[in-house]
């Protein structure tokens, strides 16, 4: 078990950078909108362009701590390898999701719908894996390897649309 969370923390951490490094290319997608629009530095000059990449830059800082804490407990409490999945796959739909703002409003909405099926489904495992702690805790029956199978025949169906 020890090899195994280890792995987790390395797969999580990885994860966590990605989102670092993605926050940043938001960033200075905002910044390079603004110059664009004023050409003076950083100043919210109103343009629709505008907007929208910063909406979107707040939008998509605004959601990952949540995803975050979903992430670490859906992996430490249920299955790691689901959990990583998702988490996969979360940031590659909030790239969508923010790319899809850059054009129509309508455009970033299958992201957005997308992205919160996925926090649902790490939701969903962190219940499940306290569920099993308290069975386990008062009954002494431990559905562990049960919930691990059906997770991981689960997360492939977070592909579709």
């Amino acid at each position: 078990h020890k090899a195994q969370f280890l792995q987790y923390l390395q797969i999580t951490s990885q994860i966590k950078h990605s989102v670092v490094f993605l926050t940043a290319f938001f960033a200075s997608k905002v910044e390079h909108e603004s110059k664009h629009c004023n050409g003076k530095g950083f100043q919210r000059p109103g343009s629709s362009a505008f907007d929208r990449v910063y909406t979107a830059n707040q939008n998509c800082g605004h959601a990952y701590p949540t995803f975050l804490a979903v992430l670490w407990c859906a992996g430490l409490l249920c299955s790691q390898a689901p959990a990583a999945f998702a988490g996969l796959m979360y940031l590659f739909v909030r790239q969508k999701y923010f790319v899809g703002y850059l054009g129509e409003r309508t455009q970033s909405t299958p992201g957005y719908l997308f992205g919160k099926r996925i926090v649902l489904f790490l939701f969903l495992m962190s219940v499940a894996g306290i569920l099993n702690y308290y069975l386990i805790f008062f009954f002494g029956s431990d559905f562990e390897m049960y919930i691990k199978t059906i997770t991981s025949a689960i997360s492939p169906l977070l592909l579709i649309p």
